[in-house]
């Protein structure tokens, strides 16, 4: 018995050996990367429209940061205090550095939109292993053959679905809950609904980490939306059914917007409008989501 507890134990501290050196490296690599950008924007190189490029550069600065960070020493509180705040200030430059170069360059221009991209902290919804991919130009995966949306996506649709601080908005596919909490920054209230267990608990305990208490999450069928609550402002969609539920159009006030990807092989996002005149239908962009699942047989 005892040896037993014995091997657990040391299993466990050797679990979270390996995770405190994936977080060193992580921040390492963060801290180098904006290192970089810091210096480019110093100089008078013009930093280019996509992060294509930079992405060599990135990826030289990981390769660094994981030579260093093979043996991380022990640290004094003191020390170790000091290293959060220096990656705390490291996450900041690479969200500046996010909106600058890959939002309000591609055309996003809403004030409170660019604020709360530049305000909430994305690299918390991401899995440790791939916090110092949080801010790249991409999709990030998050585990269960899901992923966090590119940052300028998330921004797009948060744009597109023209959200005013006294709006109620709903979001069907809450994954990380990064696009609830950028929600949460702009909308008075947020419903949020996941069909993955395992995710919609990992974004609730996020969400009331950060403290947005506007944000209510839930685990259920985005097909069917969240009726007693209804109607909705606006309601963005983050998964790509085969075409629009119905009851989610059911549950849009008159005047709302939603905003979702739409297709399986070719995707495009749409804008859908409840106007006097009846549901009014936009194709925008062409977009790659992940399949929404959970459709109900007919």
């Amino acid at each position: 018995m005892s040896h037993g507890r014995a091997t657990s134990t040391s299993n466990y501290r050797d679990a979270r050996s390996q995770k405190h050196r994936s977080e060193i490296r992580g921040i390492l690599a963060s801290r180098i990367y904006a290192s970089v950008i810091s210096h480019l924007r110093s100089s008078r190189l013009k930093l280019p429209m996509r992060f294509s490029d930079l992405g060599r550069l990135r990826f030289l600065s990981l390769v660094a940061a994981l030579a260093c960070a093979s043996e991380p020493e022990a640290q004094s509180p003191a020390a170790a205090a000091q290293n959060a705040a220096t990656a705390t200030d490291t996450f900041a430059v690479a969200r500046e550095a996010m909106v600058d170069d890959q939002i309000r360059a591609r055309g996003i221009t809403t004030p409170a939109v660019l604020t709360a991209m530049r305000k909430v902290p994305r690299h918390r919804f991401v899995p440790t292993e791939v916090t110092h991919m949080a801010y790249d130009d991409h999709a990030v995966p998050i585990g269960l053959g899901q992923t966090i949306s590119q940052p300028y996506i998330v921004a797009y649709m948060t744009e597109a679905a023209d959200i005013s601080r006294r709006d109620k908005v709903l979001e069907i596919g809450t994954g990380s809950g990064y696009q609830a909490a950028i929600l949460g920054e702009v909308a008075r209230e947020v419903y949020t609904i996941e069909i993955i267990p395992e995710l919609a608990e990992g974004a609730r305990k996020t969400l009331a980490e950060l403290g947005y208490t506007n944000v209510q999450a839930k685990t259920g069928n985005g097909y069917l939306g969240w009726p007693e609550s209804a109607p909705f402002d606006a309601i963005l969609v983050t998964a790509a059914p085969d075409e629009v539920p119905q009851a989610l159009i059911d549950q849009l006030a008159p005047g709302g917007k939603m905003v979702i990807p739409v297709g399986e092989i070719v995707q495009n996002m749409m804008i859908i409008e409840k106007t006097g005149n009846g549901v009014v239908e936009r194709r925008t962009i062409p977009v790659r989501f992940v399949p929404m699942t959970g459709k109900p047989q007919r």
